[in-house]
């Protein structure tokens, strides 16, 4: 039994989805972090050993995403790999390991073995899913967020463009406006919103 987790998140240089990825120590090229259960130990225990020895991150807790079964998925033997996920702000994973970690567009994610590349597809889909209905459930962006940055961070997050006026629709009911107004490009000021109570993590 083996754990790989897809851990996502955004560049604000470069809005586009990217996913985290670690050098791997049995042979040339990269792989999701992930690590074989120690008897007795619980799932989450193992991804959480595993993003820190690997990767270097720490404090957090993805959720399960899917069971990977195919016999042919590990040529060193049959592995079921029970794949994990979360998207989090780039800023959590600044202790990431130089030359050892590496961030890559999830559209462009390199060769990868143990159907890896299949785990991030899955993990995009279902990030994607929760966006469409939620205002950043992930917390890209801060507590407080002009429609404008929450417009780009979706955007970036569904890879595709997304209306302005029908996103503004389905949104500002799950938002809750602070009154106050910033100035960040040069242009004209914009309201400042947070997520609302009925938005739901």
């Amino acid at each position: 039994m083996a754990v790989d987790t897809a851990l996502l998140t955004l560049d604000p240089a470069d809005p586009e989805l990217m996913v985290l990825q670690v050098r791997r120590a049995d042979a040339p090229g990269w792989a999701l972090p992930g690590t074989f259960l120690h008897p007795g130990e619980r799932l989450a225990d193992a991804v959480e050993r595993s993003l820190q020895a690997k990767a270097d991150v720490r404090g957090l807790r993805p959720c399960q995403l899917h069971v990977f079964d195919d016999p042919a998925r590990d040529s060193r033997g049959w592995a079921l790999s029970v794949a994990h996920v979360e998207i989090v702000a780039i800023r959590r994973l600044e202790s990431r390991r130089p030359g050892q970690t590496r961030l890559v567009a999830v559209a462009r994610p390199g060769r990868l073995r143990y159907g890896h590349a299949e785990i991030i597809a899955r993990a995009v889909e279902h990030v994607r899913d929760r966006y469409a209905e939620q205002p950043d459930p992930g917390h890209l962006l801060g507590r407080q967020f002009t429609l404008g940055e929450l417009h780009r961070v979706h955007q970036a997050v569904a890879g595709r463009v997304l209306q302005r006026d029908g996103f503004r629709r389905l949104m500002k009911p799950l938002l809750r406006p602070t009154g106050h107004l910033v100035t960040r490009t040069g242009g004209r000021p914009a309201e400042l919103f947070q997520r609302s109570p009925q938005a739901r993590p």
